[in-house]
């Protein structure tokens, strides 16, 4: 059918609204990758949007990529990264697939969970219960334990389970498979797309994550990367890595390595998304439509 007036102005304001998100969107990153290779001294003196790049200088990323402290920290955010999401899928998938299952208990401990979204002990009883109580202060389990089980993320893969047929469940039992096999041969690999949406939720979470390494890590050695990055970024913490800058140009270099230092810790997650996309929408539209 040919598309009427109506039709077709919705699609060209839907169009245009559509372009300045993206370019709302876009922008802010594009401005940092320019300034961060932009020559310091004109970019501190540049004002309104900034479209090319002022010049050309790589001494901000090599300021970056020399300090010692965004090393350590890229590696014990990978560390954090890996471990924790592996930990966050185990115990996810275990909860998940137990809620998709009907028994008596299940909806009494639903609402005990979905109660955990709206009230938590609070801040201090938290930092009590971690570092007094259970002694996982200054280590990885700070950082991987506490935050093992989204409850957002346990709904949506339990609604994901909840839509598979139930045939093949029964089926399965009726061939003599347990619970553990079920799941292993049966509901994973049914739920790749949802467990790569879950890798994806879970492994961003870590790698912005600074709030709780900021309260329970006291060795620098340990410091995950956004943890250096508040430093540089809010501290204004750039002086090391201006030891050959003369006190006239620090201001100037020091705006440069902190747009750097953005880029150097956001490329690497952004790199990760196009190997998942394709499993994004469907991973979380299943489940959402019931027949």
């Amino acid at each position: 059918m040919k598309p009427n007036a109506s039709e077709r102005t919705f699609d060209i304001v839907n169009g245009i609204l559509m372009i300045l998100l993206m370019i709302a969107t876009l922008y802010p990153f594009y401005y940092v990758a320019v300034a961060s290779i932009s020559d310091s001294n004109r970019l501190i003196q540049h004002s309104g949007l900034l479209l090319r790049p002022l010049g050309f200088n790589w001494a901000a990323f090599k300021a970056v990529l020399i300090n010692p402290n965004i090393g350590t920290g890229y590696m014990n955010t990978l560390i954090v990264l890996v471990f924790g999401t592996l930990i966050n899928l185990f115990f996810t998938t275990l909860g998940a697939y137990s809620l998709s299952r009907r028994f008596v208990l299940r909806k009494y401990i639903m609402v005990a969970i979905v109660f955990t979204m709206y009230f938590s002990g609070g801040l201090i009883p938290t930092y009590l219960l971690i570092n007094n109580a259970l002694h996982m202060g200054n280590s990885y389990l700070a950082l991987t334990i506490p935050v093992a089980i989204s409850t957002w993320n346990l709904i949506i893969m339990r609604t994901s389970m909840e839509a598979l047929p139930e045939s093949l469940i029964e089926s399965a039992r009726i061939d003599g498979a347990g619970e553990f096999r079920i799941l292993a041969q049966i509901v994973l690999p049914l739920s790749m797309p949802v467990i790569a949406v879950m890798i994806l939720y879970y492994g961003v979470a870590h790698w912005n994550a600074w709030f709780n390494a900021m309260l329970f890590m006291r060795d620098r050695s340990l410091f995950p990367l956004q943890l250096i990055l508040r430093e540089i970024l809010v501290m204004n913490s750039t002086d090391s890595m201006m030891t050959e800058v003369s006190v006239a140009d620090s201001q100037a270099i020091g705006l440069s390595i902190k747009y750097a230092t953005i880029m150097v810790a956001t490329v690497p997650i952004l790199l990760v998304y196009p190997f998942l996309q394709k499993y994004f929408v469907k991973g979380v539209m299943v489940g959402a439509v019931k027949e």
